[in-house]
């Protein structure tokens, strides 16, 4: 075989090999607060608790809350960014971050709303279907 040729099939197993390394590291599954204390990256789902004080601090320029986490446990939030819009209505909350002392820094916050077709009367989008149902035929 021509030195090219296998320095050239070192450098694509090479390649591949950081792909996967790095692929590999941002790949992140949910967790709780406990377990993400032991993480330099973590995604915990959760509610907030509104029960506990909010807001946004002009000091330091970010949104803070309280959230329980899916096992119970509740820890404040620190989101460096304003409250997002629809923040109150959210069903659920995933944060994206680090923790470090007691708190958790959220780098990224996801949210999930209700849709407006959970509490939705069939009999109110009766015409609809009939709509598409003739066009089916």
């Amino acid at each position: 075989m021509k030195p090219k040729l296998i320095l050239g099939i070192i450098a694509i197993v090479g390649f591949t090999s950081l792909l996967m390394i790095n692929l590999g590291n941002s790949i992140s599954t949910y967790t709780d607060f406990e377990t993400a204390a032991t993480m330099s990256g973590a995604h915990v789902p959760g509610t907030w608790d509104n029960t506990k004080e909010y807001g946004f601090s002009r000091e330091t320029m970010s949104f803070s809350f309280y959230m329980a986490d899916e096992s119970g446990e509740v820890r404040k939030v620190i989101y460096p960014r304003p409250k997002p819009n629809n923040f109150e209505e959210a069903d659920r909350l995933v944060v994206i971050g680090e923790m470090r002392d007691g708190v958790f820094y959220a780098n990224d916050m996801l949210m999930k709303c209700p849709s407006k077709y959970n509490d939705a009367d069939p009999a109110d989008y009766a015409g609809e279907s009939e709509w598409i149902n003739a066009s089916e035929g």
